[in-house]
């Protein structure tokens, strides 16, 4: 998932650090033929690849060009003779005939970001000679979008993010205990399923239908993770993979959250000291110090009373909440300097407003959280069951990491999950990649990619010096090195000769 809110977005994270990893792929393999390069199977899978995808419009409102199909693959690749989903993809065929090289597929992040829909997405802006080259496929994952979606029922309250506090862990554990609850209750067949290693798996049985011998890949955030579990399950398989903001493999996924909350803290202390130089614009302190204290009476201020903000009535932990603030210096000081300037004039609360608490009566579709803590939850075993553990490290990291840390540490409904089918996959290969990041990334810090790179012995990583945000790769307005380079890899299959590094474009403040 690129984008998100808080911990539910990764990136989706929450975890613990690896423990009883698994080699690779116990289920039944998909296997590529020799010669011919037709795609063949165990005789148990061999149904699912001589699918025929029926290809036709998506909906109305996609361009006529994409196009839209849905397969079947087993629930449970360890029993492909049972229980059936359906698995939604799309296609954008490539615009050249010579230059065709295969299929790239595409993935948002997550986990349980839809991806159906990326291939034509405008703010995607592939050049070119990659949708020359390329079949581009977006596909919602098992559980996600159309892809036989999941939905817990969760109420509006229950998808928010809620910090530790000492006052409420009791409810929060309830809350957490009751969100568990929900997901078993309309889903607990599927739940053992909806893990990464059977999407990797899923992303196989794409390309043997679509008769490649290799598949190309281009994944951002979570879909970092998602496309190293493909690189490692099925290592001759994978072509050009490009990893844009990597995740820590090894931290999936409470830890996941535990190094954003780090990398929040970092963020804020070099936002600290930019906003201080330009005390004169934004009036938040002419000291770093001064600034930090003038963001936290803001906070102190809000769970006083909340401050509204274009209409919305936000709490301190509403705005704490949001560890995107400082992604960017200048965003972030516009924005707390409009708190401030909101604070000072006192607006009143629109009646009945607040950002996190009271909103479990028009509750939002729940499909992506329901998703997202199905995946984190059953992609690791090392979940504790110990709400007193969830307790102690949010006291820890709360002290630590006081901006972000305590939403970091909170109990989580994985506490009360059931298992997953498989235990965590070790990434450990020398598969070829691509990893870009961005210097000042505090969803997917550049700490965590760099293990990321380590793991993954055939990558190189491409590093924007001065790059803020989440996400390096064809935005609009994105980095014109790094686009050159993802751009070159992709339609030659050459990585640089070493790790590169480019430069952010100068902040015109």
């Amino acid at each position: 998932m690129r984008n998100g809110n808080t911990r539910r977005t990764l990136l989706l994270a929450a975890g613990l650090t690896a423990a009883c990893l698994a080699s690779p792929i116990p289920a039944p393999a998909l296997a590529a033929s020799g010669s011919s390069g037709t795609a063949t199977a165990a005789a148990p899978l061999r149904e699912y690849i001589r699918q025929k995808p029926h290809w036709k419009p998506c909906d109305a409102k996609s361009p006529r060009a994409l196009r839209c199909a849905t397969l079947k693959v087993p629930l449970d690749y360890g029993d492909p003779g049972g229980r059936t989903i359906s698995l939604a993809l799309s296609r954008l065929k490539a615009t050249g005939t010579t230059e065709r090289r295969g299929v790239l597929l595409l993935n948002p992040g997550g986990p349980g970001a839809p991806g159906l829909q990326l291939p034509a997405d405008p703010a995607l802006r592939l050049p070119a000679e990659v949708k020359r080259r390329y079949d581009l496929i977006g596909f919602d994952p098992r559980g996600a979008g159309r892809s036989s979606p999941v939905h817990c029922g969760l109420t509006a309250e229950e998808q928010a993010d809620h910090p530790y506090k000492a006052a409420t862990f009791t409810k929060d554990v309830e809350r957490a205990r009751t969100i568990a609850g929900k997901c078993r209750a309309k889903a607990g067949d599927l739940l053992p399923y909806l893990t990464t290693r059977d999407s990797a798996r899923d992303m196989d049985l794409i390309r043997a239908v679509l008769g490649e011998k290799k598949i190309s890949y281009l994944g951002y955030s979570y879909g970092t993770y998602l496309g190293a579990v493909y690189m490692q399950l099925f290592p001759g398989r994978a072509d050009r993979f490009v990893l844009d903001s990597a995740t820590d493999p090894t931290r999936i996924y409470r830890g996941t959250f535990q190094d954003m909350a780090k990398a929040a803290e970092q963020a804020f202390t070099r936002w600290a000291g930019w906003t201080a130089r330009r005390e004169g614009t934004y009036g938040l302190g002419a000291t770093p110090a001064e600034v930090r204290a003038t963001y936290w009476k803001l906070i102190a201020r809000a769970d006083r009373e909340p401050i509204t903000l274009d209409g919305q009535a936000l709490t301190g932990d509403d705005i704490r909440a949001d560890n995107s603030t400082f992604f960017h210096v200048e965003a972030g000081a516009e924005r707390i300097a409009a708190l401030k300037k909101a604070a000072e004039t006192g607006t009143p609360a629109p009646s009945g407003a607040s950002g996190t608490t009271d909103q479990a009566e028009a509750a939002p579709d729940d499909n992506y959280v329901s998703i997202a803590w199905s995946v984190m939850c059953a992609d690791t075993r090392t979940w504790s069951h110990d709400p007193e553990r969830y307790r102690r490290e949010a006291i820890r990291d709360t002290a630590r990491y006081p901006l972000y840390g305590d939403f970091a540490g909170a109990v989580t409904p994985c506490a009360f999950w059931p298992r997953g089918s498989e235990p965590q996959t070790t990434i450990d290969n020398s598969v070829g990649a691509l990893i870009t990041q961005n210097e000042w990334d505090s969803q997917t810090p550049l700490f965590g990619a760099r293990v990321m790179h380590r793991a993954l012995r055939g990558s190189r990583m491409l590093t924007v010096t001065g790059g803020e945000g989440h996400g390096v790769l064809y935005p609009p307005g994105g980095n014109s090195c790094a686009d050159r380079a993802g751009t070159l890899y992709l339609t030659t299959g050459r990585l640089p000769a070493e790790d590169v590094t480019c430069r952010a474009a100068p902040n015109p403040a």
